[in-house]
């Protein structure tokens, strides 16, 4: 076989929402990316969605859902987990891999790793705005004891969230930090939907939502979103801590959108470093 007949089509990526990490991953796309180029994108407001569109270097098209599914052969979901259960379906039942940024809605959804089993699709979750996936991933391949998560947020990054609104806390009125909630990642995922991904994330690599312990902290006047990780296991011991600079979305780290960008560009490398 010749080198030019070897040389793989570059793969192409329908980006599903748009807001800052839609925004940032078509931003980097359009750049270019070696093997990996957009094929389009779509969102709930089309207007919105095709005046963005129009301001990149190499336009491409605005499509309902349907028609993205079938001008992509990966589909990068940057939306909200409702959007994840219409999105998730039509993408693995078409064979199409899936990266997911709202892996909160991924907890329990056996059936959809099975479809993607069926139709040879996979599901790709990047590590978001924590660090050291890769060590929890590693870690439990053998014994994992404990795996706990505190996260401290500015009061407004946590705004909107159902816990908050269930339990009427009054974000303006807090003045010193406070602990907004505890429990196991099942039970933090379903309370602030939109906030902690990066818990459920860390259940997914490590010993599961359900023994995952977390924290969850409102602290006025903090400028960046704070996570402090620490797993126990036959291994020894491994903590992480990360303080994110927040994005024009205060609930959203910038390095969300960094960690999908750099899982797309190992999709199309020849070297890749790391788990």
């Amino acid at each position: 076989m010749s080198a030019a007949a070897s040389v793989r089509d570059p793969l192409r990526v329908g980006v599903v929402g748009l807001g800052v990490i839609g925004r940032h991953v078509c931003r980097a796309l359009d750049a270019g990316m070696t093997g990996v180029v957009l094929a389009g994108a779509t969102t709930r407001r089309r207007d919105a969605g095709e005046a963005f569109l129009a301001t990149l270097k190499s336009p491409v098209p605005f499509h309902t859902l349907d028609d993205l599914v079938g001008a992509a052969d990966l589909v990068v979901e940057a939306s909200t987990q409702a959007h994840l259960a219409e999105i998730a379906p039509k993408a693995l039942g078409a064979g199409r891999d899936l990266v997911v940024l709202s892996c909160g809605g991924l907890l329990g959804r056996d059936d959809w790793v099975a479809l993607a089993e069926r139709h040879g699709a996979r599901i790709l979750v990047p590590s978001g705005a924590i660090a050291g996936l890769d060590g929890v991933k590693g870690g439990a391949v053998g014994a994992v004891t404990s795996v706990t998560m505190e996260t401290r947020k500015p009061p407004q990054g946590l705004a909107g969230a159902p816990w908050i609104v269930q339990q009427r806390i009054d974000l303006e009125a807090i003045r010193e930090e406070t602990l907004i909630f505890e429990g196991p990642a099942i039970e933090a995922c379903r309370a602030f939907p939109a906030n902690v991904n990066v818990l459920a994330a860390l259940s997914l690599a490590g010993i599961g939502p359900e023994r995952t312990r977390t924290k969850i902290y409102a602290v006025p006047g903090l400028g960046r979103n704070m996570h402090r990780i620490r797993v126990e296991g036959e291994f020894g011991t491994l903590r992480i801590e990360v303080e994110n600079v927040p994005s024009e979305n205060p609930r959203t780290g910038r390095l969300s959108y960094l960690s999908t960008i750099a899982l797309l560009r190992d999709l199309g490398a020849s070297l890749r470093i790391g788990t």
